[in-house]
C-alpha cells in the first residue's frame, strides 16, 4: 500500500532527476563506445568537454582534468577514437551525458586487445619467466643485430658499438621490421643467426613508430622464435614508452637500440682505465713482494757466516754476557748498600739520641745542686735569724740581765703586784736557780 502512495506521490525535478541518475550508474558500467569527436571544448580548468557522434545520434561527453591529463594525445575536432565511459545524467539541466574515464584512437581497440591476448598466452606458459632468461656475456667475441640494413637504429648500433669497443666484430642479419612480411623474416634471420652459431650475443631492434609500425614484434611466431633462441637476445624495439611482446620474451630489454647496444658491448674507455688500476696495483704488489723477497735475503744472508765466524761470535756474545753478569752483581751489591744505608737512616731517624739528653741532664744537675746550695745558705741565714730572734727572745737570756720571773701558788706568772696579797706565797725563778718567798708587802 506504502509502495502505491510512493508511486503515485509527486516528485520534485530534483528528485527525478537523482532517481534516474541513479538508475543509469547502476545498470550501465563502463563501456567502450566509438564515434567522432565534435562541438570540443577545453576549459581553462583542463576538462574536456565535446561530443561523440556517428552518422546515426550523438552523446555528449565530459572528461574531468585528471583522466584528461593521462592521455597521450590532444583530441580534435573530427578524430574517431573509443571512449571508455559510464553513462550519467547531469541532473542541474537533466542533460544525458557520457562520463569519459580513458580515450584512446579508433581502430588500435583491437590490436590492445590481440596484444593483451597474447601477452596473457605467453605468460601463462612461462615464457616471460625470469627463471629462463640467459645472462649476457662479459666479453663478447662477435655480436649479431637482426634489423633492416636501412633502419636508423642500425646506425645507431654501429655507431655506439664503434665508439664502446671499436675492434668487437659485428654480423647483420638483415630482415624487414615492419609490414607484413616482416614477422616471417624476422624469425628467418633470428634462426638464421642460431644455426650458423658465430655470435656470442643478438640484438633484435628497430626505431620508434606508431604501434602499426612496430606491430611486427608483437607476433607469436617472433616471441616463440625470441624466446627458443639459444644464443641470448636484447630486444631494443622503439623509444622508451614502446612495449612490445618481443621485450618481455628477450633476455634482457633495452630503452633503445643505442641502449641495447650499451648492454652487449664493454665499455673499452671503462676497461682501459680499470686495466691501469691494475696494472698499477700489480706494479705495487710486485714491489712489495720485492721488498719483502730482499730483506728476507738479506735476513738469511746474515744468518749464512763460517762456523768460525760463528765461534767468534758467540765468545764475544759470551763475554759481553760475563760482563753484564759482574755489572749486574756489581749493580745488585750497590742497590743493597743503598739500601742498607737508606735503612740506617731510618734507623737513625727513629732511634733515641742520649748524648744530648745526658748533657741536659748534667747540665740540670749542676743547676740542681747550685740551687740546693743557694737554697741551704738562704735557710741557714734565716736560722741564724730566728736564732737571734729566738736567743733575744729567750727568758732566760731576760734573767741573765738581772730579771726573774715570779709565780704564785697556782703557776700563774704575777705581772703585778695586785695579783699577790700580803703574807701569801710566791716562787721565783732566776738565772740560776729559783727560790720560794713570802710576800711581806706590796705597793700598786
Amino acid at each position: 500500500m506504502a509502495t502505491i502512495e510512493r508511486t503515485h506521490a509527486v516528485m520534485t525535478v530534483s528528485e527525478l532527476n537523482r532517481a534516474v541518475r541513479v538508475v543509469l550508474e547502476q545498470q550501465f558500467p563502463l563501456t567502450w563506445v566509438s564515434g567522432e569527436i565534435s562541438n570540443l571544448t577545453i576549459a581553462a580548468s583542463g576538462h574536456w568537454y565535446f561530443s561523440l557522434k556517428d552518422a546515426q545520434a550523438q552523446v555528449r561527453c565530459v572528461m574531468f582534468r585528471q583522466k584528461a591529463s593521462l592521455i597521450g594525445f590532444r583530441p580534435a575536432e573530427g578524430m574517431r577514437v573509443e571512449v571508455r565511459a559510464v553513462p550519467a545524467l547531469y541532473e542541474p539541466r537533466g542533460d544525458f551525458q557520457l562520463s569519459v574515464d580513458f580515450m584512446r584512437l579508433a581502430g588500435l581497440g583491437a590490436l590492445f586487445e590481440a596484444f593483451e591476448r597474447l601477452k596473457a598466452k605467453l605468460q601463462a606458459e612461462g615464457l616471460f619467466d625470469a627463471d629462463r632468461k640467459q645472462g649476457l656475456p662479459t666479453f663478447p667475441r662477435q655480436i649479431g643485430i637482426v634489423t633492416s640494413p636501412a633502419a636508423a637504429a642500425l646506425r645507431d648500433v654501429l655507431t655506439t658499438l664503434r665508439r664502446r669497443m671499436p675492434g668487437l666484430p659485428v654480423v647483420l642479419y638483415p630482415t624487414q621490421v615492419q609490414g607484413a612480411d616482416a614477422p616471417v623474416q624476422i624469425v628467418s634471420a633470428i634462426r638464421a643467426a642460431v644455426l650458423r652459431q658465430e655470435c656470442d650475443v643478438l640484438i633484435v631492434c628497430r626505431g620508434g613508430g606508431s604501434i602499426e609500425d612496430l606491430w611486427a614484434f608483437n607476433d607469436e611466431n617472433v616471441a616463440r622464435a625470441i624466446a627458443a633462441c639459444p644464443i641470448p637476445v636484447v630486444s631494443g624495439v622503439g623509444h622508451e614508452t614502446d612495449v612490445t611482446i618481443a621485450d618481455f620474451v628477450a633476455d634482457r630489454r633495452a630503452a633503445t637500440p643505442t641502449a641495447a647496444a650499451e648492454l652487449v658491448s664493454p665499455n673499452r674507455i671503462e676497461l682501459v682505465g680499470k686495466l691501469v688500476a691494475l696494472q698499477r696495483r700489480l706494479d705495487r704488489d710486485m714491489d712489495r713482494l720485492l721488498m719483502q723477497r730482499l730483506q728476507q735475503l738479506d735476513y738469511l744472508a746474515r744468518r749464512l757466516v763460517h762456523p768460525g765466524q760463528r765461534l767468534a761470535q758467540q765468545t764475544q756474545h759470551l763475554a759481553g754476557l760475563r760482563h753484564r753478569l759482574s755489572q749486574s752483581v756489581v749493580h745488585a751489591l750497590a742497590g743493597r748498600q743503598w739500601r742498607l744505608e737508606a735503612v740506617l737512616r731510618r734507623y737513625r731517624q727513629v732511634s733515641p739520641c742520649i748524648d744530648l739528653p745526658l748533657k741536659q741532664q748534667r747540665l740540670l744537675a749542676g743547676r740542681l745542686t747550685g740551687a740546693w746550695q743557694l737554697q741551704l745558705e738562704r735557710l741557714a741565714g734565716r736560722l741564724t735569724q730566728c736564732e737571734v730572734q729566738l736567743r733575744q727572745m729567750n727568758p732566760a737570756a731576760v734573767l741573765e740581765r738581772g730579771y726573774s720571773i715570779v709565780h704564785d701558788v697556782n703557776d700563774q706568772i704575777v705581772r703585778k703586784a695586785g695579783d699577790v696579797v700580803p703574807g701569801g706565797l710566791i716562787h721565783v725563778t732566776l738565772a740560776k736557780g729559783w727560790l720560794d718567798a713570802q710576800v711581806l708587802d706590796k705597793d700598786e
